[in-house]
């Protein structure tokens, strides 16, 4: 890493360090996922060595990165993402400096011609050295990248908040959701009197007078899941006793002088793990640890160094939801992570249902239910929420592209219904072999995967023993919720399901306090109601449906907003 620092001088001297202002970042840096093209399919990253040196005072950074990549064929060609506002200073491959016209980047795609054929299933080395100014985040981590902050009492606070983006905001690397490397050594380099708390487990704090360099190292972790956090962190550590027999550390990493504070949410640590552990099953990352840092952003499910940026906001739930959705995204999002950002109600959605199933298991039912209904009213159905076809982060979270928002409330929802039509025992054995690969996991059975809409569809219809397509083809693949009809008609109380789709969801109906199952085997049923004088239909709100009390409200706060 010294030689890094050295190369950021002699760049200063000649001029080049600071002479390209902070640039917007190019449509292909800004754009995450999508098809790979093929000067990537066949690559996997087996191991990156990836070391930065951060410069607060000038807010750039310094980086090496030495990537071990393996072909599934035979290529003469490659390419890796990176912005294109960084000074790349040379590319090497296995050691071998290359030539500058073997290699350009004027996109934000570094595309790499090799000296010689390279071998398929052969491993070989691609080193980057680069150094610049970072792009900045507009609006973290919504809109992302670096945020260069500083604390009350006027320290360097700064952190990383590129999912949407991608990981290319500030390494090398793959930035699709399949390409996780199987191993990473990150070397950060900071000034003395600051902390990088990051991914994985700490190797090794190396300190010098001016400068320490923390050593994290970490397996599979998720593309955008790396994460710089710089600033004067505290360490709050403990040791988690699992109810699967393993044991691994806690850690939190608070801004000195908010002791108090830090130590009430640590509390929380053991009993939201022991919740999603029962439920769910195994802690994913437990060779490594659970840890969390405080942020000046909001948050982001950073592999086992979650962004926590709540502020210590107090809830009426007594526990803080934000602490609980990112470490919900251990589980869903870097255990399971999704094929393609098509897919990304898989993070989302079942990320977001866990707050209302740990309301209920703190609360009981009625914690449950409020935590629902809070969402219901947040759904806008203007885009179906799985599109089948390959999409980037941006289409799939922009409002006016696809669901947006709909993937957390919508796709809790879905769940919601999903499992009192399967009843517990399936739905939650379904999750968990979507989750780990195995409806039984145990540490050490089990190892990050991949998945998509279509494996949870074909996991849990095999679980319940019966075809659910039409379940998912009425709430995934179409954007409006199904309408439930009903009239009265000769003492009858005619009910029908109308979708665009055929939709078979049985319905509970309360008649003067009774409440009666029906079947809808057919999407319609019909029940006597000549003397009934109150007549609740799906009076447990299971079902998610077209509501019109909620598109009223929704209207109204349209036009309050227009005001």
């Amino acid at each position: 890493m010294k030689n890094l620092y050295v190369v950021y001088l002699i760049l200063v001297l000649v001029g080049l360090v600071g002479c390209t202002p902070t640039a917007k970042l190019t449509e292909h840096t800004r754009q995450s996922g999508g098809a790979l093209s093929s000067w990537q399919d066949s690559l996997r990253i087996e191991h990156v060595r990836l070391d930065l040196q951060v410069f607060p005072d000038r807010k750039s950074i310094a980086g090496q990165a030495q990537l071990r990549l393996v072909s599934s064929r035979s290529i003469q060609r490659l390419a890796l993402d990176l912005d294109a506002n960084y000074h790349i200073e040379r590319v090497l491959v296995n050691q071998q400096t290359l030539a500058l016209t073997a290699w350009s980047n004027p996109t934000g795609q570094l595309q790499i011609e090799l000296p010689s054929e390279q071998p398929d299933n052969q491993p070989f080395t691609l080193t980057v050295l680069y150094q610049g100014e970072p792009h900045v985040a507009e609006n973290p981590p919504w809109l992302g990248g670096f945020v260069w902050s500083t604390t009350k009492d006027n320290k360097p606070w700064i952190a990383t908040a590129v999912q949407g983006e991608g990981c290319d905001i500030f390494w090398p690397c793959i930035d699709h959701p399949t390409a996780e490397p199987g191993q990473v050594d990150l070397f950060i380099k900071v000034p003395a009197g600051l902390a990088a708390p990051s991914n994985g487990t700490l190797i090794n704090l190396i300190k010098e007078p001016k400068w320490h360099t923390y050593h994290w190292r970490t397996d599979n972790p998720n593309t955008y899941a790396i994460a710089l956090n710089i600033g004067p962190y505290a360490l709050l550590d403990d040791i988690y006793d699992s109810r699967y027999g393993n044991r691994f550390p806690l850690q939190y990493w608070y801004l000195q002088g908010e002791q108090a504070s830090a130590e009430k949410l640590f509390t929380e640590f053991a009993k939201q793990l022991d919740f999603f552990e029962q439920v769910i099953g195994p802690y994913p990352f437990a060779s490594e640890k659970m840890g969390v840092v405080h942020t000046p952003h909001k948050g982001m499910e950073h592999q086992t160094i979650n962004a926590y940026g709540e502020d210590y906001r107090q809830s009426p739930y007594g526990y803080d939801g934000l602490l609980q959705h990112e470490l919900a995204h251990e589980w869903f999002g870097n255990q399971l992570t999704n094929k393609d950002w098509d897919d990304f109600w898989l993070h989302e959605g079942f990320g977001t249902y866990m707050q209302p199933l740990y309301a209920e298991y703190l609360r009981g039912k009625m914690a449950y239910h409020a935590h629902l209904f809070e969402m219901r009213s947040q759904i806008v159905n203007k885009h179906p929420l799985v599109s089948k076809r390959s999409k980037k982060e941006h289409e799939v979270y922009d409002p006016k592209l696809g669901p947006g928002q709909d993937i957390y409330v919508k796709g809790a929802w879905i769940l919601h219904t999903l499992r009192h039509l399967v009843g517990d025992e399936v739905f939650f054995n379904a999750v968990r072999q979507l989750v780990y690969g195995t409806s039984t996991p145990e540490p050490g059975n089990f190892t990050p995967r991949f998945s998509s809409s279509e494996e949870f569809i074909r996991i849990i219809s095999t679980m319940y023993g019966q075809d659910l397509q039409w379940f998912f083809d009425a709430y995934l693949y179409q954007a409006a919720l199904p309408v439930l009809q009903s009239e009265t008609e000769n003492g009858l109380l005619k009910l029908r399901w109308k979708s665009d789709k055929p939709f078979y969801m049985p319905l509970e109906v309360m008649i003067d306090g009774t409440l009666y199952r029906l079947a809808m085997s057919d999407g319609t049923a019909d029940i006597p109601v000549s003397q009934a004088r109150q007549i609740l239909l799906d009076p447990e709100n299971k079902i998610l449906r077209q509501e019109q009390h909620i598109d009223d409200y929704q209207q109204w706060q349209r036009q309050q907003q227009s005001h």
